[in-house]
């Protein structure tokens, strides 16, 4: 609608929408945070929990108003019809750009329960919004590089301590636990470094999934598999906030997660890992294939 206003004036104008509409939930937020720190009986904390998602719904909300009032964005969406609230789910995507994170919630927002990522430690110090994501519970990681790990090992399984800490905190309420599994975002430079044999992706790294699997396999509905591809170039925030994204493809492929996977240890039983990272790199092979035929299929069109 506003999209004849010059980029700069729409960015300017997005970026105003987006902290004002933080700037009013997170006091909401807060306060129900600190209820559920103050009243630790498991009822109400359920009570507490959704009215908290419902914020973050609400939030979200106004977030695809702004987003459809500056922009004039082509949307192509595939295999979003069957989600439900009532279940949870294990969800993973592609990663090329921080517009992916607004693009999933724009498309997933209360059609299935509150995507709750795993974030960097250091991101908790974002002003506000870090503080929201502390609040909604989602789960913090702390990455340890493999030198750092060589001179410390009584750091190794932290991050699988952290999954179960937090899943442990889901059963109570449908969620829908999301992991980037390339653990970054893509970029030409990463995809050379790691001499990734795949195309359009890094390398999937299973071990994240995997420890979700480990802590809440049987209340998982299925594993939600996201492709998103931009015909005219991964954006940046910028273009996102000035309306200036073209099209957006997003795929979404429900599959049951195996039997098999549900419930064992990722990092004791070497003949689940093994095959558990064959059944990601064939999900991965095949997502590649797949960003392949969008590709061709929107070729020409930045």
């Amino acid at each position: 609608m506003l999209h004849f206003l010059p980029a700069a004036l729409r960015g300017l104008l997005g970026a105003s929408l987006l902290a004002l509409n933080t700037l009013f939930w997170c006091w909401p937020l807060f306060f129900l945070a600190l209820l559920k720190l103050l009243l630790p009986i498991p009822t109400l904390q359920r009570w507490l929990r959704d009215l908290m998602h419902a914020i973050a719904e609400a939030w979200i909300s106004f977030n695809k108003f702004w987003m459809d009032l500056l922009s004039q964005t082509r949307w192509h969406i595939e295999g979003i019809e069957s989600f439900d609230k009532r279940h949870s789910y294990l969800v993973t995507s592609n990663h090329q750009s921080w517009v992916d994170i607004l693009v999933l919630q724009y498309q997933l927002n209360r059609r299935m329960p509150l995507l709750k990522f795993f974030l960097k430690q250091e991101l908790i110090w974002v002003p506000v919004i870090g503080l929201c994501w502390w609040a909604l519970e989602f789960p913090f990681m702390k990455r340890f590089s493999k030198e750092y790990l060589a001179r410390h090992p009584e750091k190794r399984g932290e991050d699988l301590a952290t999954t179960r800490k937090a899943c442990e905190r889901y059963k109570s309420n449908p969620v829908a636990v999301f992991n980037f599994l390339e653990g970054t975002r893509f970029t030409p430079a990463k995809h050379a470094a790691q001499n990734s044999p795949l195309r359009h992706l890094l390398k999937p790294k299973a071990g994240g999934i995997a420890f979700v699997l480990d802590a809440m396999g049987e209340q998982l509905h299925s594993l939600v598999n996201v492709t998103i591809h931009y015909p005219q170039g991964n954006p940046g925030f910028w273009q996102l906030l000035s309306g200036e994204i073209g099209e957006v493809v997003v795929s979404f492929n429900e599959l049951p997660i195996p039997p098999q996977f549900i419930g064992r240890n990722y990092d004791q039983d070497e003949a689940y890992r093994l095959s558990f990272q064959q059944w990601v790199n064939q999900l991965w092979q095949d997502k590649d294939a797949e960003l392949e035929r969008l590709h061709r299929q929107f070729a020409g069109r930045r």
